[in-house]
């Protein structure tokens, strides 16, 4: 009984935190394979790491406000050519909050979408 006193004690006296960084790669890794999400946007400085760099930026393009018990995102993505904006944003919506829910315990309260860019696959392929 008193274990189990200690361990209810221990667990209102603790909590866990997230990084940002861990729940913008939680929700690139969630989107990277929506079909018509060609890529995940940063900045100018983003793109010329990216040559530099030998693996890919999960982060990339999401920016992240993590609070005790809530997240909100900000992703900026390039849409395929003829794919459809709002049915890939809510791909993107539900891939994004199940991960960060699943593997958190946050709730995600907003996931905004920027669509900077539209491109054909070949087209993209071109910038890599």
């Amino acid at each position: 009984m008193m274990a189990e006193q200690s361990n209810v004690n221990l667990m209102s006296n603790s909590k866990l935190t997230f990084n940002e960084d861990v729940i913008a790669k939680i929700a690139g890794m969630a989107i990277r394979d929506i079909d018509g999400v060609l890529s995940m946007n940063g900045n100018v400085f983003d793109n010329i790491a990216d040559k530099i760099r030998t693996k890919e930026d999960l982060t990339k393009g999401i920016e992240v406000d993590v609070g005790e018990k809530q997240a909100a995102l900000d992703l900026e993505i390039v849409l395929e050519y003829g794919k459809n904006a709002h049915l890939v944003f809510e791909q993107i919506l539900r891939a994004v909050s199940h991960a960060v829910e699943s593997m958190t315990g946050l709730q995600v309260v907003e996931t905004n979408v920027y669509i900077s860019d539209v491109m054909t696959k070949k087209d993209w392929k071109k910038t890599e």
